[in-house]
Parts: structure tokens; sequence; C-alpha cells
């Protein structure tokens, strides 16, 4: 027979956690003082990130910081005697987590939860807060730092409850102490023990450590709110989620300056150029991996992500390719390894409420990704594919796949007669696209284009040769190849959803200065070379009738080279629009089927 392991009352870790110590992490106008951008401050910030309401949640008020004063990029909270997610850990306990403007999020929904609940004076109509499902990708943090943050932050209630499977830490705020009670019944007797006693409270039930589900009836029925923290594996969850009504809020992976503000903490006080060389592997791990903190600070956690990566692209099926192209929940109904190779984003329904996407986990994997399904797939499921993906559109990094129908004949003979030249203001003649008259000239082949980190070799400039980022954040286009003839020229691919896609002078040379560590003798090659631009728009998207402009950030003090970039984009490129509409899709799909 199981015994029960008696309750133990955690010394000091109550007042350790709510005497948290804070941090915050700032950026800087320029790298020179510390070399990365960033900089460690003492304390709270005077401000933080804003929020609105959109649909039936919340998102980050990006209008309202250009008002007033920048948010920080990080903030962190330091408990010296841990948190519970790591109590137990190996490495021994954590004493910091990371607080990113997504994390600031949960807490700021959870926090309007608990508001409305307080204001409700008809308990019978709304007897507890909304349940919760907090979702996201696994080892981005939402265990660690939104769950320790949701226990830190919520004051009012007399008791929290932070459970890791069967084990449960219980923060009684009347004594001030920490109980740790292990077994799942024995968790829930303890719960209904302070709801009997007319203690109202909060659970943060963490499924993501362990894999086991929350009871249905963990909660009490009144005067305890509760939040399920999870990966997307809906097993997790589903039965809960179904019978409790929760309401679901997804975590989007951090970015790529939340990471570096990351590195900025855990190098400070070391030399500055040690702290720029740990952001470059770091950024390096990031690219190859994708965003997630808990692959890309250690060397070791690096490597054996890596292998698991390659694992899964060999395991690709021909089946895997819809789920890893257009979303949804079907990957995380049962243990796909390609669950490896994608990051869910959030969505929103027509109504407003929360889902999430499957999308690429970074550039550089949804290119292996790309070529795995094509080897896999026949020629006719991979083009159907693909015009799939480009229906939908859920993500920049999604985005990228929907290039590839560049490779196919079929598609450039039907683009070509419905692209629609942007004509400038100048009033030039107007120009075929080089792609209209040469239709041969199409790519056959991708090549992806690496980050800068640590250098790269140049290599011959090949044509007929779909270059596609490996990176994210890549200025100008989101592909690029190049024809021979009729005349050379240079055909840049914007996939768009905007109805207007302007840039501004210092991304027009960053693009340049990319293609000439890319490519050898790129400088004389580009003399006599023909710009073109293709913006391919999604359905739902106004058509561009205009040209999209170049533009100078500063139009009182241009220097000489902004002066030459806005004459050679007025004066040399070509603008082409293209909307990809269900009557274009639907022809593709019906000379792909015959």
């Amino acid at each position: 027979r199981q015994t029960t392991e008696a309750p133990v009352i955690l010394e000091g870790l109550y007042e350790s956690v709510y005497n948290a110590r804070w941090h915050h992490v700032v950026e800087l106008p320029d790298d020179e003082k510390t070399k990365t951008g960033m900089e460690v401050k003492e304390g709270k910030p005077k401000h933080s990130w804003t929020y609105k309401k959109v649909g039936l949640t919340l998102e980050k008020d990006d209008g309202a910081e250009q008002f007033g004063a920048a948010p920080p990029r990080l903030m962190v909270l330091t408990s010296d005697k841990g948190w519970p997610y790591t109590l137990n850990a190996q490495q021994g306990p954590m004493k910091d987590f990371f607080i990113n403007c997504e994390v600031e999020r949960v807490w700021q929904i959870v926090s309007s939860d608990l508001t409305k609940w307080f204001d409700n004076f008809d308990l019978s109509l709304n007897p507890s807060p909304t349940r919760r499902l907090l979702i996201g990708t696994p080892g981005i943090g939402k265990s660690m730092a939104a769950g320790s943050y949701l226990l830190y932050h919520i004051k009012k209630l007399q008791v929290i409850v932070h459970c890791f499977g069967e084990t449960a830490y219980v923060f009684d705020k009347t004594a001030q102490t920490v109980t740790q009670y292990e077994d799942n019944i024995t968790s829930k007797i303890v719960v209904r023990s302070f709801w009997q006693r007319g203690m109202n409270g909060y659970i943060i039930y963490d499924v993501a450590r362990k894999g086991t589900p929350p009871d249905t009836n963990f909660a009490p029925a009144s005067g305890w709110g509760m939040i399920v923290v999870s990966s997307p594996k809906v097993s997790n969850y589903d039965e809960w989620e179904k019978q409790l009504t929760a309401k679901r809020i997804i975590m989007n992976c951090p970015d790529e300056m939340d990471v570096k503000a990351m590195c900025a903490w855990m190098k400070q006080g070391v030399k500055t150029d040690e702290q720029a060389e740990y952001w470059e592997m770091v950024k390096t791990h990031m690219d190859e991996v994708g965003p997630i903190p808990r692959y890309i600070f250690d060397d070791e956690e690096y490597i054996d992500r890596m292998a698991a990566v390659n694992d899964a692209l060999v395991a690709i099926k021909p089946i895997d390719g819809k789920y890893l192209t257009e979303g949804g929940t079907k990957l995380w109904y049962s243990e796909n390894p390609s669950q490896k190779l994608v990051k869910i984003v959030r969505a929103k329904t027509e109504k407003g409420a929360e889902v999430f996407l499957n999308a690429p986990i970074c550039a550089d994997i949804g290119l292996k990704t790309v070529e795995r399904l094509r080897k896999v797939m026949s020629t006719k499921d991979f083009l159907l594919l693909i015009l799939g993906s480009l229906t939908v559109l859920v993500s920049r990094t999604l985005e990228r796949f929907g290039l590839h129908a560049f490779l196919f004949r079929e598609f450039i003979s039907a683009l070509v007669k419905e692209l629609k030249e942007l004509k400038p203001r100048e009033g030039r003649g107007s120009q075929e696209s080089a792609l209209k008259e040469n239709q041969q000239g199409h790519p056959t082949r991708t090549i992806g284009l690496k980050g800068l980190q640590g250098g790269v070799e140049r290599k011959p400039l090949e044509y007929r040769v779909l270059y596609i980022p490996a990176v994210d954040n890549f200025p100008l286009v989101d592909g690029v190849f190049f024809v021979d003839s009729p005349r050379k020229t240079l055909v840049g691919l914007q996939m768009t959803t905007a109805s207007a896609h302007h840039t501004i002078t210092s991304t027009v040379k960053q693009f340049k200065e990319r293609l000439a560590a890319y490519f050898e003798g790129w400088g004389e090659l580009s003399r006599e070379m023909s710009w073109e631009m293709i913006y391919v728009q999604h359905k739902d998207n106004k058509p561009m009738k205009k040209w999209q402009n170049c533009d100078v950030v500063n139009s009182n003090n241009k220097t000489e080279t902004e002066k030459e970039i806005v004459a050679f984009w007025n004066g040399k490129l070509h603008q082409y629009q293209f909307s990809l509409t269900p009557g274009f899709a639907w022809k593709m799909r019906e000379m792909t089927i015959q």
C-alpha cells in the first residue's frame, strides 16, 4: 500500500518569494557602452508595458509607448530561496526568473479576471474567477516565469496553491507559511479544508512538468480561481478545459531582443567583450533551434536539441505537411516528433477568442522542414500544400514557405498573367517583368541565406536559385532570385498581409550589404543588374495600386548615401503586385490535379 508523505513546512520561502527583489534591463540607443545595447538597472521600472482590449482578450499597446516613456526590455524577480518550480531541480533552486511583455500579459489578463470577480456582488452568477488555460511552446518559461509571476502578484486572496503534478506548495497568507504536500488526493483535501473554513484562494496547476492532467473537481466550485499551465499537448488539458469551460491564454515565444536582454542579465559584471561574445553564441543557437530559452543558453542543451531536431526532420512523413504548414491542434494529439520543429503562435477567432496555430520554430528549421517535405511528398501534393499555406499566411515565418510556389512552372505561368506593375510617381515608362518575358528563368531549387554571425564564405551567384533567408528579421525581402535573360535581373519577393509595404533607406542599405557579403564579385555584378520587386498579397487585403516608397527617417537631414538610395529606388527599381485570390488558388489546383 502506498504511503503518503507528511507535509513539510518550507522555512523562509514565504518571505523570500513575497520580498523578491526587482531588476530590469533597458535598451540603449547604441552598443558603445555595453557592446550588446542592453543595460541592467536595479529596482522596478517606473514604466511598464501598456495593454489594450482586442476582441475578448488583451494585447500590448505599441501605440501608447510612442507617446510615453519607453518600457523596459525585460524585468527580473529574484528570490534568495528560489521559486516552487525549481525547488527540486538537480542544479539547485533557480533564484531569478524573467518577465517579458508576454509574461506580463498573462498577469494582466488574470488580474482583470480577479478584478471583475471582486467587483461582482451577485456571486450566484459568478461564484469564482474565470478558469484559465495557459498554453505555450515547451521550454519558453510558462512554468518558471508566468507561473511564478502569478504566485508573486496575486495579493488579495488568502491562499495560493502552486501545483506540479502530485506536488503542491500551499502559500497561506494568514499564517505566512509555505507547506509542501505530496499526492494529488492530499492536495485536494487541503484545498477543500481551506474552502470549508471560508477562505478564498487561487490554484496555479502546472501540467507541463509531470504530464499529470488536473481533476475536473480539483478546485472548489466557488471562491477559488484556477489556471492550468500546459504545453500544447491536448491530453494535458482537454477534459478539464471542456468541463470547466476554461478560457485560453496563448503565450508567444520571446523575441530576439528579449533573449538579448536575458543574456545581458546573465553576464552582468563580466567584461563587455565577453558579454558580446556570449550573445553571439546564443544568437547562433537561436537561429538554429528557435527562441526557446531552455535550449539556447548552454552548449550541451543546444547540441542535444539539435540532435532531436535532426531526428524529427528525418521522421517527417507526407501526412505531417498539413500539420506543419496550416496550424491547428492535430499535431498535438499524440507524441509526434514534428512537434520539435514548430512553435505555437497566438491567433484569434472571428469572435476574438485566443487560439494557437503552428509555425516553423525558426527560419532555418522552416527551410529544412520544407526541403524534407519536398523529398517525401509527390510534386503534385507538395504544390497543393504550398497553395494551401498561401491562403492561410498565419505568420511571418510561414509566409516564406509559400515562396516555394515560385519553383513550379505551373505557378509561374499563371502568376505572370496576373502581375500588375506599380507605376512610380516620376512617370517612368512601364516594363514587363523579366519573369514574364522569360518564364523558363524561374528558380528550380532553394538555398538558405545564413546569418552573418562569425562571418560567411562568399560564393558565386547562381541563376535560377531561390535564395531564402535562414534567419528571421532579414532586411527588405522574404526571398530573392536572379534571372539572366532577357536582362540580368534581381527579383525580390515580399509576401505581405498589409495593403502597403513601404521601406526606408537603411533597410535597402542593409540588404545591399548582405548581398555583398554573400556573393563573390557582387559590386561588379550589380552595376548593370536590373531590380524588380514582386509583392504577393493575401486574398483578404486591399490590393496595392500605388508605388511603394523608400523613405528617409529624417527628411531634414539626408546624407549623400540616403539620397543615392532613394534615387536608385525611384529610378532603377520596377515593382509588381500580385493578389492570391481564391479564384487563382482554385485555378491552380485544377491545373495541378489534371
